[in-house]
């Protein structure tokens, strides 16, 4: 288990902050780590400062994640990893989706480059939106509040995706299928990073498995051609508890 000291922690949202603390470790974008909160549960968390200071970005959810978001500097935090693959790199303009907290895996990929999709809730939601330049911002909210109202694929269906070279996407899985669909008549490829059940984070329990692949160790990062030939994802997953449930 490392541990480290909280250096600063930055509210984004009403909900959301970003706790970021020293760690001497290369880390690349679409990795996470296991994050552990003594005397209450540990969760798979994907980075969203990849620099020299790292940080995370984590969303009120559960009891765990409420826990992290309760730190302060100065507080002690313990994980273990880096784990999961990576985004592939590319050249050229790239299109980055976030749905609510997923923006957070996203943060290290924004480029000037870069056009992006935020959608939220509502518009007070809205993560890291303020990162991108107006003029290659799309905002989506599911209650109008702000941009287009609905999800994260109406604000696509308002660009034309053959200006880029690639898509990131992260969010609700019910959402990235949502997305899957639309573009898998489409030539933009796009490398989709799922969020799963994980327990613990070395491909021993399975919670994360999808199709006989396991989040934790083949993921959470796939390209569009993998998730076209899934027959699990975006339909069912496991439980918590073990148990394979419909989404």
């Amino acid at each position: 288990m490392i541990h480290s000291i909280i250096e600063r922690v930055d509210m984004e949202t009403p909900t959301t902050v970003s706790i970021l603390f020293p760690w001497d470790q290369d880390v690349l974008p679409g990795q996470f780590v296991m994050l552990w909160i003594p005397g209450v549960g540990e969760i798979p968390i994907s980075l969203s400062h990849t620099g020299r200071i790292k940080g995370i970005t984590v969303k009120k959810f559960g009891p765990t994640s409420t826990a992290i978001t309760e730190l302060k500097a100065g507080d002690r935090i313990f994980f273990r990893g880096p784990y999961g693959n990576t985004f592939r790199k590319t050249e050229g303009k790239t299109l980055i989706v976030g749905g609510g907290s997923g923006m957070a895996g996203l943060l290290p990929l924004i480029t000037q480059e870069s056009h992006g999709v935020v959608s939220a809730r509502t518009k007070e939601e809205l993560l890291f939106a303020d990162r991108f330049s107006q003029e290659k911002l799309t905002i989506v909210t599911d209650d109008g509040s702000m941009g287009t109202k609905g999800f994260a694929v109406e604000g696509l269906k308002t660009l034309d995706l053959d200006e880029f070279s690639l898509m990131y996407i992260c969010g609700p899985e019910l959402m990235l299928k949502s997305i899957l669909d639309y573009i898998a008549d489409k030539e933009i490829d796009a490398d989709f990073s799922l969020e799963r059940h994980m327990k613990c984070g070395i491909g021993v329990c399975d919670s994360c498995s999808m199709d006989g692949l396991q989040l934790c160790t083949q993921g959470p990062v796939f390209p569009k051609s993998a998730l076209l030939k899934s027959d699990e994802f975006g339909k069912e997953r496991i439980s918590i508890s073990g148990k394979r449930v419909r989404l």
